[in-house]
C-alpha cells in the first residue's frame, strides 16, 4: 500500500516504515522538494484508504523525516544540494561543508580553511573540495544555521 501510495506521488520517497504489535502503523516520508503536511494527509488518505479498520484496528501516523536526523536515502542528498552538510566518515573523520554535487556513487563538498601562506607570516583562506563516495559515508546530516 506505502509503494503504491509512493508510486502515485513520485517526488515522495520512503525514509522509514515501522508497524509495532498493536498495530500502530509509522511512515516517515520525504520529497524531493520537501514535504508539506497536505504530502502528509494525501498519503495518509491514501494508505488508509485500502485498510480495514473493522478487520483489524490500528493507528496510522505519516510524517515527515526530521530536519536534523541523518539521511538515510540518497534521494535526500539530491535534495539538499547547496545546503552545510555536517558528515562522519567511516574512519572515524568528521568533515562539514557544503553540498555542491550528487550522482549515483559519489558526493562533492567544499568548504574554506584557515592556512598557513606559503611564504610569510599569517594565513589566507583557501577554498577545499572533496569527493566523497557513499559507501565511505557512516552519516550526514544538514547542519542548520541560526
Amino acid at each position: 500500500m506505502v509503494e503504491e501510495a509512493l508510486e502515485e506521488d513520485t517526488t515522495l520517497f520512503l525514509i522509514d516504515l515501522s508497524i509495532r504489535d498493536n498495530n500502530a502503523i509509522t511512515v516517515i516520508i520525504d520529497g524531493d522538494s520537501g514535504v508539506t503536511i497536505d504530502d502528509c494527509m494525501a498519503f495518509s488518505r491514501k494508505v488508509e484508504h485500502n485498510l480495514d479498520r473493522e478487520e483489524d484496528d490500528f493507528s496510522l501516523e505519516v510524517m515527515s523525516a526530521g530536519a536534523s536526523e541523518a539521511f538515510i536515502n540518497k534521494r535526500q542528498y539530491g535534495k539538499n544540494k547547496g545546503r552545510l552538510l555536517s558528515i562522519k566518515m567511516m574512519d572515524g573523520a568528521k568533515m562539514e561543508g557544503d553540498l555542491l554535487e550528487v550522482d549515483e556513487d559519489s558526493i562533492k563538498i567544499g568548504w574554506k580553511s584557515r592556512e598557513p601562506k606559503p611564504v610569510g607570516k599569517g594565513k589566507v583562506t583557501i577554498y577545499k573540495e572533496a569527493v566523497l563516495t557513499y559507501e565511505d559515508i557512516a552519516e550526514a546530516k544538514v547542519k542548520i544555521k541560526f
